[in-house]
């Protein structure tokens, strides 16, 4: 069904409108390789990385993506992924999504950061790369969206709000994220999983925001 509603109605580039593609091959530009990122929550922490700033086509393809069921979007966002993950020292990546609160899941078709993750290994898997998916993480009741708090809101909002999920998950692992802000969810993770038994090596996100 999907290929015949793409012959009827082609896709067009969710940042550019660009028929042919969900994103087109020049907006698939605004993804660049790993660059770090310090923010105060994660300094000394955990390093921090992201693909690019979270501006111009990358904010219109990742609100397309996040909040206009652009859901397409996914494999382009993998690809990216995956070709910055090979800067990274870890040879098999087992990547755990930062989780989302469950009424925006719902708003966005399901977790949208696992789907960017299962996307990603995907295309590692098409270079003859492994890596795997581990969605250990939930949000427990009573987070609010973090769109507007403060980094010392964030920090509060998430405090005792991370669950484990039962699954398979390596000791060393990447935290993938869609935007970073300040650094309170990814450091707030990192921590958590730290307690858990399993070492972060690196948070890696789409975009960074400031």
């Amino acid at each position: 069904m999907s290929k015949i509603l793409d012959l009827l109605i082609p896709a067009r580039c969710a940042s550019c409108g660009a028929p042919g593609a969900p994103c087109c091959a020049t907006c698939q530009t605004a993804w660049g390789s790993l660059s770090e990122i310090i923010r105060g929550p994660t300094a000394g922490l955990v390093p921090v990385y992201a693909l690019a700033p979270y501006a111009d086509d990358a904010r219109r393809l990742i609100l397309a993506y996040k909040e206009r069921g652009r859901r397409d979007l996914a494999p382009s966002f993998g690809r990216a992924v995956a070709e910055a993950l090979v800067q990274l020292p870890e040879p098999e990546p087992c990547l755990v999504p930062v989780p989302s609160r469950r009424s925006a899941s719902r708003v966005r078709g399901g977790p949208h950061v696992r789907r960017v993750a299962e996307e990603c290994v995907k295309a590692l898997a098409d270079k003859g790369k492994s890596a795997t998916v581990a969605p250990v993480l939930k949000l427990g009741s009573g987070v609010r969206d973090a769109v507007g708090l403060t980094r010392a809101q964030r920090s509060a909002n998430l405090d005792g709000r991370i669950r484990l999920v039962a699954g398979a998950c390596r000791e060393r692992v990447v935290l993938l994220d869609d935007v970073i802000t300040t650094g309170a969810t990814a450091a707030a993770c990192t921590r958590f999983l730290d307690i858990s038994g399993i070492h972060v090596s690196a948070v890696v996100a789409l975009a960074a925001a400031g």
